[in-house]
C-alpha cells in the first residue's frame, strides 16, 4: 500500500551510501528467512512445550501474529526512510531526543548481540553433542568464543561474502526443518506418533486457565520470530529498498510462520512433553524418535548451520546499526569508519564482537539470553509503533508503504503488554536487560562528553537529520 499523496518519484533510494548495495529481492528474502528461522525453533521448542504442554504451536502462532503487526510499522518507516540504523533512526525522527535515540540504538544492538551469543552457545552445545569435542562448561565457552571470532572475520571481509554464507546456511537450515516436517508426515502415514497431543489443552488449563500459560510461553516463542527487524538495518545495502521491502518482508514472515507451526506440531506428536523439554537440542530428539535410522550427526550439523546463520545475521545487523547511528552523529564518528577496499564498518564490527564475547563468558545460558533478546526488542517495537503514528504527518518525495489503519496502535499496546512482569518472564531477564541498558546510559554520558569535546553537537541539527533520512 502506498501513500496516495506522494509525488511520482518511486526510487526512495539515496545513492551516496558508503556501503555496497548487493541485496536484491532474492537475497533479502533469504536474509529474512535465514534470520527468523534458526536458534529459536532449534533451541527453544522444548522450553515452550514445558510451559503449555501439547499446544506448543499456539505460542508460536501468537508470536507470529504479534511480529506481523509490528512488521507493518517497520515497513512504513523503512520504505519512507530507507537508511541504515532502523529503529534508532525512526525514534530520532519522531522524538528528536538524543538520549532516547541512543538507548533505542543500544537496546537494538544489545538484542542482536544477545541473540548472537545465544546462537553461539547453541552452536557450541550442538557441536559438542555431535562430535564429542568441546563438551563441558569450559569447552562450550571456548567453542562459542572461537565461533564468534570467526563470524567477525567473515563480517570484516565484506557484506557480499556474508550474504553468500547466509544463502548457504539458510538453505541448509531450511532442509533441516523440512526433514522434521517430512518425518512427521511419515510418522502420521505409518500410524506412529500421537498427533492428538497437539490439541491437548489440559496441561495449560491445569495452571489455572489457558490465557496466562500461553502468554508466558509466547514470551519465549517470540524469540523465534525476531529477526525480521534486522533487515531494515541493511537498507543501505539493498537495491531499491522502498520498492522491494513490503512484499519480501511479509513473504518471509509468512514462510517462517507456516514452517514453525508445522515443526512444532510434529515435535509434540513424536516426543512426549517431558522429554522434549529436557536438554538444549529438542529437535534432535524428534529425529531420533521419528526416524531412528537417520544419522543424528548429519542433523547435528544442520542445527549448527541454523544457529550459525542467526549469529552471523545478528552480528551483521548490530555492526550496521552502530555504523548508521555514527553517520547520524548520534554515536561517535569513529564507529562509522569503514575499510577502504572492503567497505565494511570495521570499528563497529570489533566493538560488537567484544560485547558478544563478554556475554558468552559471563552469562551464557540460552533461555536467559533468548528471553532478554525478546524483552529488549518488544520494548523497542512499542516505541517504533508509536513513532509511526508521530511521523504520519512527515511527507517524503517518494511512494512508500502505509501500515493499515489501527495496526500501529495494536502493535504498541501488545508489545508494551508483553514487556511487563505479569507475563511470567524470568526476573533474571530484566536484570540482564537492566545491566545492558545501564551500560548504555554510561556510554551515552561518555559519548555526549566526548562529542562536545570535539565541538560536535550530539544528534546533529534538524537539517542534518532530514538530509540523512531522505
Amino acid at each position: 500500500m502506498t501513500d496516495a499523496t506522494s509525488p511520482a518519484n518511486t526510487s526512495g533510494e539515496p545513492e551516496d551510501t558508503k556501503l555496497k548495495r548487493v541485496m536484491g529481492p532474492g537475497l533479502l528474502l533469504l536474509f529474512i528467512v535465514g534470520d527468523v528461522l534458526g536458534t529459536g525453533i532449534y533451541a527453544l521448542t522444548g522450553e515452550v512445550a514445558a510451559e503449555v504442554g501439547g499446544i506448543v504451536w499456539l505460542p508460536f502462532l501468537v508470536a507470529f501474529l504479534l511480529a506481523t503487526v509490528t512488521a507493518c510499522s517497520y515497513l512504513e518507516l523503512v520504505t519512507k526512510y530507507p537508511k541504515a540504523a532502523g529503529a534508532a533512526l525512526y525514534t530520532h525522527k519522531a522524538f528528536g531526543v538524543h538520549f532516547l535515540t541512543f538507548l533505542v540504538a543500544f537496546a537494538v544492538m544489545s538484542s542482536g548481540i544477545t541473540s548472537a551469543s545465544t546462537a553461539s552457545r547453541a552452536f557450541a552445545e550442538n557441536f559438542g553433542e555431535s562430535t564429542g569435542l568441546g563438551s563441558g562448561a569450559f569447552g562450550v565457552t571456548a567453542v562459542s568464543l572461537a565461533f564468534i571470532a570467526l563470524l567477525a572475520a567473515v563480517n570484516l571481509r565484506g557484506v557480499g561474502e556474508s550474504v553468500k554464507m547466509n544463502v548457504v546456511f539458510t538453505c541448509i537450515e531450511l532442509s533441516g526443518l523440512v526433514i522434521i516436517i517430512l518425518i512427521g508426515a511419515w510418522a502420521l502415514a505409518g500410524g506412529e506418533g500421537d498427533f492428538s497431543r497437539a490439541v491437548d489443552f489440559s496441561a495449560a488449563e491445569e495452571e489455572g486457565g489457558l490465557f496466562w500459560p500461553v502468554i508466558a510461553a509466547t514470551t519465549l516463542a517470540f524469540f523465534a520470530m525476531v529477526g525480521f527487524e534486522d533487515s531494515v538495518n541493511m537498507a543501505e545495502e539493498s537495491k531499491k529498498p522502498s520498492r522491494i521491502f513490503p512484499k519480501v518482508l511479509l513473504a518471509g514472515l509468512l514462510i517462517t510462520g507456516v514452517i514453525y507451526l508445522l515443526v512444532s506440531v510434529t515435535a509434540i506428536a513424536l516426543v512426549e512433553v517431558e522429554d522434549l523439554s529436557q536438554g538444549a537440542t529438542p529437535l534432535l530428539k524428534v529425529v531420533e524418535a521419528g526416524a531412528p535410522w537417520f544419522p543424528l550427526s548429519v542433523f547435528g550439523v544442520i542445527t549448527m548451520c541454523a544457529v550459525a546463520n542467526s549469529a552471523l545475521i545478528n552480528m551483521l545487523m548490530a555492526s550496521r546499526l552502530l555504523y548508521g547511528m555514527a553517520e547520524e552523529n548520534v554515536l561517535p564518528s569513529v564507529l562509522g569508519r569503514v575499510l577502504p577496499n572492503r567497505r565494511t564498518p570495521w570499528i563497529a564490527i570489533l566493538f560488537t564482537t567484544a560485547l558478544a564475547a563478554g556475554l558468552i563468558v559471563f552469562v551464557g545460558a540460552v533461555p536467559e539470553l533468548g528471553g532478554t533478546t525478546a524483552l529488549l526488542l518488544l520494548a523497542v517495537f512499542a516505541v517504533v509503533n508509536v513513532a509511526v503514528l508521530v511521523l504520519r504527518s512527515d511527507k517524503v518525495d517518494h511512494d512508500h508503504f502505509t501500515a493499515p489503519l489501527g495496526l500501529p496502535w495494536l502493535g504498541a499496546a501488545s508489545c508494551a503488554f508483553f514487556v511487563g512482569p505479569w507475563t511470567g518472564r524470568d526476573p533474571v531477564q530484566y536484570l540482564i536487560a537492566g545491566i545492558l541498558l545501564g551500560i548504555g546510559v554510561v556510554l551515552w554520558a561518555g559519548t555526549v562528553a566526548w562529542m562536545k569535546s570535539k565541538g560536535q553537537e550530539p544528534g546533529g541539527d534538524d537539517a542534518d537529520m532530514n538530509e540523512l533520512a531522505q
